[in-house]
């Protein structure tokens, strides 16, 4: 019997064995001749396709494909279960989650595949590949691993405590840097957290220092990663850890010092005008980082952002989730007329919808990873944070984002406090279903608030709960006698 973690890597050995034909620019790999891997690094173009495979890999339907969203948002109190299907993130939602769920183990699965296929490719580029590559090698390993730590990263927020939670001292991954192409290398032990997230930012260092600083293209500076990718997921992880003079450092490179806030270097981003051009044109400069699909490449019914969030039956969609009424959309500073409000929550059925991702079927909806807006907030929070006082700049870049949607409010908190709390709020508003309302409650290691439907209620769940965080997947605690 093959052990599991090895059935994972012969998938992304064999994934990395299939070679593509990109078109529009590299958004839909198509399979061509299947390859060893003795051979994958003979010419420049079988690397470049092994490149775009792994972003085929991130963008799986386990992982950033839609589900890895949907179960970052569902565990927050701002969506309402409507399906007591547990193949469809009801057990994320209850948090009910067990070793054994299919879902469990399926991101856990996916993101180390993704994990596993960059390392091969990095091992193969040092054997043969980068004398191949040439002058583009740098770049090409820059990619992999900046897909490589945004894998690792996403774990982190299910399956380890937050980083606040003992100063990175507490269990993190198996922290697997070595491509495996068979078995008998499953037995790894667990990592700190702090030991993966030293990785994470390792690998996104070497990213931005090697990365181009455009792609060319606005589709390909969205698609794939450039150096303000890496500097803008730098801010996120920094974040995550508490640590907000380096969120404002990193922020800093890609945020002007005044209003109008651009980057100033690199692919030059900025909020759009109107909130909704960022949903309907998904490549525009405030969008630093997407997962593309296309009728030849969609996520599948069961993964996608609009298949979940849209009610049942409206453009195909199952209808599994709905706002919750005294979630965020029961906050009365939120105004009516703001475009949040009227573009992106739907009336159906007695209940409101988030009609964010509303494409219908097959839902070809991108998926945003890293947008500018969350930059912006996260670096208004660091230097509230910093200086606590509420710093012009800071109240600056809150109330861009907020009067981007509704010009009619203009926050003036009293104090620090108030400053954050308000933009911890508009970060809630801003990327509702986009999966970051469960990053933030951990990074604070806030309790995730109750909720209910008729006949069934989710109590607090608080930090010192079993249920804050995944389960170790039965299938790797089955084959990794080291994980713990």
């Amino acid at each position: 019997m093959k052990t599991y973690l090895y059935r994972s890597v012969f998938v992304a050995v064999c994934a990395l064995s299939l070679h593509s034909c990109v078109k529009d620019e590299f958004l839909n790999p198509i399979s061509q001749t299947a390859l060893s891997d003795a051979t994958s690094f003979d010419t420049k173009p079988r690397i470049e396709n092994q490149v775009t495979g792994l972003y085929s890999g991130l963008k799986a339907g386990n992982l950033y494909g839609g589900r890895y969203f949907v179960y970052n948002d569902v565990r927050a109190e701002n969506f309402l279960s409507n399906d007591p299907n547990r193949v469809t993130a009801r057990a994320a939602w209850e948090f009910s989650e067990n070793a054994a769920d299919n879902e469990v183990n399926n991101l856990w699965g996916a993101a180390y595949t993704v994990i596993n296929r960059a390392n091969l490719f990095l091992d193969g580029m040092v054997t043969k590949g980068n004398d191949i590559a040439g002058a583009d090698a740098a770049r090409y390993n820059a990619e992999a691993r900046f897909i490589r730590a945004v894998s690792y990263y996403s774990l982190l927020q299910f399956f380890a405590a937050p980083y606040t939670d003992g100063n990175g001292s507490k269990p993190g991954l198996p922290l697997r840097l070595i491509g495996i192409k068979g078995g008998g290398l499953n037995d790894l032990a667990r990592s700190t957290v702090g030991e993966v997230y030293a990785q994470i930012l390792d690998d996104l260092n070497f990213a931005e220092s090697n990365l181009a600083a455009t792609n060319g293209t606005a589709i390909l500076n969205t698609s794939r990663a450039h150096k303000n990718s890496a500097i803008a997921m730098k801010v996120r992880v920094y974040l995550s850890m508490g640590n907000y003079a380096n969120v404002i450092t990193e922020a800093n490179k890609i945020v002007s010092a005044a209003a109008p806030f651009t980057s100033p270097t690199g692919v030059p981003h900025a909020l759009q005008a109107d909130i909704a051009t960022v949903f309907n044109n998904y490549t525009t400069t405030e969008s630093i980082f997407s997962m593309p699909f296309t009728a030849n490449d969609a996520p599948g019914g069961q993964n996608s952002l609009g298949s979940y969030y849209m009610p049942n039956g409206v453009g195909g969609a199952s209808g599994i989730f709905y706002l919750n009424p005294t979630g965020v959309v029961a906050d009365a500073n939120w105004k009516a007329t703001d475009k949040r409000r009227t573009l992106f929550i739907l009336d159906n059925g007695g209940k409101q919808w988030l009609s964010k991702f509303d494409a219908p079927g097959p839902f070809l909806d991108w998926a945003p990873v890293l947008r500018y807006s969350e930059v912006m907030l996260s670096l208004a929070e660091a230097i509230a944070r910093t200086t606590n006082s509420v710093d012009a700049r800071a109240l600056a870049l809150l109330n861009a984002v907020r009067n981007r949607s509704d010009a009619t409010t203009t926050f003036a908190p009293a104090d620090a406090p108030a400053l954050i709390a308000a933009i911890l709020q508009e970060r809630n508003i801003e990327f509702l279903g986009e999966g970051i309302r469960s990053i933030d409650i951990l990074r604070l290691m806030q309790p995730f608030p109750a909720k209910s439907i008729p006949g069934f209620t989710v109590a607090q769940v608080l930090p010192s709960n079993p249920a804050y965080l995944w389960p170790t997947p039965s299938e790797e605690v089955r084959y990794n006698k080291l994980i713990n």
